[in-house]
């Protein structure tokens, strides 16, 4: 596949492949060199999954080529950039941006919580970067610390991993059947099997403002049963570090998507914060009292059977279970794993060599850990 060397291989006739920097169950992430350019990129190689039919194979590349394509439109500061898709030997490659930096993940795994100032700059600028994205009709779905970057030297916010996003048009790769993504961060209605919005990410951000703030996700549990169970049915009890923070992480952890917290007026209210410095109050988050006026709705009512349904198959297929908890979601020790697709260097991938670029990390805080973190360009 490609030109090979002792040290290297060449795709496409171009991208050399130099090191690998993360490892996670959505590829391998490379640190490469761009010949013809001469700059430096990250490839992620995305596995072949043997065990299906050409055709099957063949669908799953289409829809990752697309996916991949979606997300290469996007451009915001604040969202990795794709340079280039390709396919070679009936492999799909994502180029990307190298990041030299960290995930959060390996941040709160290095240094512990961080204080709220410094939630609200990284919530604020995530917010920002999911307008865009949701503008353009793509949903992440797996926003976690571990698909978090932040680049050295500028401390600039990337998004990544965006290998589970919905894009316009298409059903994606992972709506076929088994569950992937970072349980203590997937949205409710997401984790009942509906179909999901952009409200489903905002979710995941109120989730990661906690966990920014307290070092582990409010619904880390010791088993993926109670993960599901706090996610659907358990009250919500945001940890007492998101005091300052709190109007917001109440709006963004909403249950029913429609009450929650919309993305512009959330960041409104971060950035607030970040330019008085004063504690934001209750009374300025109005939905839930409007919530309040409107009756529950349905889908609510059934949140309780579907997580036992999902735990439970979890539990007993072994590949769904692989798939749920083995694409890393955790940031730290003792944490459920989580699935996702990352774009590598800046792209998140778990397991990745120590020293060198960071691969972003398939895993959260407060995850199980499928593999081993590594710190640093993007992963996964």
């Amino acid at each position: 596949m490609g030109t090979e060397g002792a040290n290297f291989r060449v795709i496409a006739g171009r991208y050399r492949l130099e090191a690998k920097v993360g490892r996670g169950g959505m590829g391998v992430v490379w640190q490469a060199t761009d010949q013809l350019l001469g700059r430096r990129v990250a490839v992620k190689e995305i596995p072949v999954d043997e065990t299906l039919s050409a055709s099957e194979a063949r669908r799953q590349r289409a829809l990752w080529l697309r996916e991949a394509q979606a997300v290469a439109q996007l451009r915001h500061p604040h969202v990795i950039v794709v340079h280039d898709v390709i396919e070679e030997h009936e492999r799909p490659y994502i180029v990307m941006e190298l990041i030299d930096g960290d995930s959060l993940a390996d941040r709160l795994a290095a240094h512990g919580p961080m204080d709220a100032r410094e939630a609200a700059r990284i919530g604020a600028d995530l917010l920002n970067a999911l307008r865009t994205a949701h503008a353009a009709g793509v949903v992440h779905r797996d926003i976690t610390p571990a698909n978090v970057l932040v680049e050295s030297g500028t401390e600039r916010v990337v998004l990544t991993d965006f290998g589970i996003a919905r894009v316009p048009g298409s059903s994606t790769l992972t709506e076929s059947g088994s569950f992937v993504g970072s349980p203590e961060y997937t949205a409710p209605e997401r984790m009942s099997g509906a179909r999901t919005g952009p409200a489903s990410d905002l979710w995941s951000v109120g989730a990661l403002l906690c966990a920014l703030l307290s070092g582990e996700s409010p619904f880390r549990r010791d088993s993926l049963s109670g993960i599901v169970l706090a996610v659907v049915s358990d009250e919500v009890r945001p940890p007492a570090q998101a005091a300052p923070l709190l109007p917001v992480v109440q709006g963004l952890l909403e249950r029913d998507p429609a009450a929650r917290l919309d993305a512009a007026e959330a960041e409104r209210m971060l950035r607030e914060f970040l330019t008085t410095g004063e504690e934001l109050l209750p009374k300025r988050f109005s939905r839930r009292a409007e919530r309040a006026e409107r009756p529950e709705r349905p889908w609510t009512t059934h949140k309780v059977a579907a997580a036992v349904v999902l735990a439970a198959a979890a539990a007993v297929a072994g590949a769904s279970a692989a798939a749920l908890l083995a694409d890393g979601g955790g940031g730290g020790p003792d944490v459920p794993p989580t699935s996702s697709a990352s774009p590598s260097t800046g792209a998140s991938d778990t397991e990745r060599p120590s020293g060198g670029p960071t691969a972003t990390p398939d895993r959260s805080p407060g995850s199980p850990t499928p593999e081993t973190p590594s710190s640093g360009t993007n992963r996964r």
